[in-house]
């Protein structure tokens, strides 16, 4: 199949790529590291004793500091989002049979997106005169520290996660709640009407949906008795949740969709419409922040809470490692939260309320009481 054969190209393409990065990222996180002082200190003995070298790695990866900053934190986070945005424009490309991203790098323009954002830092930072200055700065800053912030708990694995809590369900939803604030600070502060247009629909699109998104959720807690991201996973050694609640698992790729703000949901940016809708009279490396890293980031942390709570998070057949089987599984349900932009037109504003109230959110709600019977009823996986 050609998306299987783009895949497979794809992949091996960008190998290289990741490790010069993971190298470049290691040898700056060992130097900021031995400023900040580790837990024992680096020698040039190091460089000639292996087994010193070995140990020094081991103990660097295990700290908090290597989580926050490599791996599972946003270094990590950010390259992925780099590449599911190359992958993004190289899918619907082929979806949609025409030239994407080709130049960039000798490699069918595998360096696109490091040219986007040398080409977002060298654009003029424009601010018009009219904007609420404070609030228009701070808006897309708090909109990558919120979508950041949200990757905190959710675990690649029990031993990769940088926050372990009971309730993390709870965190993460807790977190993405403050997205609507940020993108209506960022439509009011515009001080312009399609910007504003637009922050009053997205307040109304991510509102109605995030109800039905988290009554989605709910089921797997349910069957897993727990908040707990990882109980959750373990839960899922016999079969996966989302043969349990495929309705749930249905629900919650919706109405992902519809937090994304993406095609059929991406009314709060329409076009022919608004212009841009709520990021009109933001550019350069604001708007950069805004569509480049932080809405990539989110599509990240949705991804990632599909994989956890509905297929087993890194649960997968031996002898390839559970950080594979994590990553794996989470980019293909990127995948499939990005084909629906090359392939479905943009629905009305009504139609997509109405979908909202009348559809989703009876289905979460059905589901939910069917998972409960079924516990209360004696089932246990």
């Amino acid at each position: 199949m050609p998306i299987i054969r783009t895949l497979t190209s794809f992949l091996i393409r960008i190998v290289a790529l990741i490790i010069v990065i993971l190298v470049l990222g290691l040898i700056a996180i060992l130097a900021a590291y031995y400023f900040i002082g580790p837990s024992f200190p680096l020698t040039p003995s190091m460089l000639i004793n292996p087994q010193e070298a070995i140990a020094f790695t081991f103990a660097l990866m295990d700290t908090d500091f290597f989580r926050i900053v490599v791996f599972p934190g946003f270094t990590f986070v950010a390259l992925y989002a780099a590449i599911a945005g190359l992958w993004e424009r190289k899918l619907l490309a082929k979806i949609q049979l025409r030239v994407g991203p080709l130049y960039a790098g000798k490699f069918e323009g595998i360096l696109q997106p490091i040219a986007d954002v040398l080409k977002l830092l060298f654009k003029e930072l424009v601010i018009p005169r009219v904007v609420d200055r404070f609030f228009f700065i701070a808006a897309p800053l708090l909109t990558v520290t919120i979508a950041t912030a949200a990757i905190a708990v959710i675990p690649v694995t029990e031993r990769w996660v940088i926050a372990r809590s009971d309730v993390g369900v709870l965190v993460i939803f807790a977190v993405l709640g403050f997205f609507p604030i940020t993108a209506l600070m960022a439509a009011w502060s515009s001080n312009s009407r399609y910007p504003m247009l637009g922050g009053l629909r997205a307040l109304h699109q991510m509102v109605a949906y995030e109800i039905p998104l988290i009554l989605s959720v709910l089921a797997p807690v349910v069957f897993a008795g727990s908040l707990n991201l990882i109980d959750i996973v373990e839960k899922q050694s016999s079969i996966w949740f989302a043969l349990l609640a495929p309705i749930s698992a249905l629900t919650f790729y919706i109405c992902s969709l519809a937090e994304l703000e993406r095609i059929p949901f991406d009314l709060p940016e329409a076009e022919p419409e608004l212009v841009s809708g709520w990021l009109t009279e933001y550019g350069g490396m604001n708007f950069g922040l805004i569509l480049g890293i932080a809405v990539y980031i989110k599509l990240y942390v949705l991804s990632a809470l599909f994989t956890t709570l509905f297929l087993g998070g890194w649960l997968g057949p031996q002898p390839l490692p559970p950080e594979f089987w994590f990553i794996f599984k989470t980019f293909i349900v990127t995948t499939f939260l990005l084909i629906p932009r090359g392939v479905f037109p943009r629905l009305r504003i009504d139609l997509l309320l109405r979908q909202s109230w009348a559809v989703y959110f009876i289905l979460a709600l059905i589901n939910l009481v069917v998972a409960a019977a079924a516990v209360l009823g004696g089932f246990k996986l």
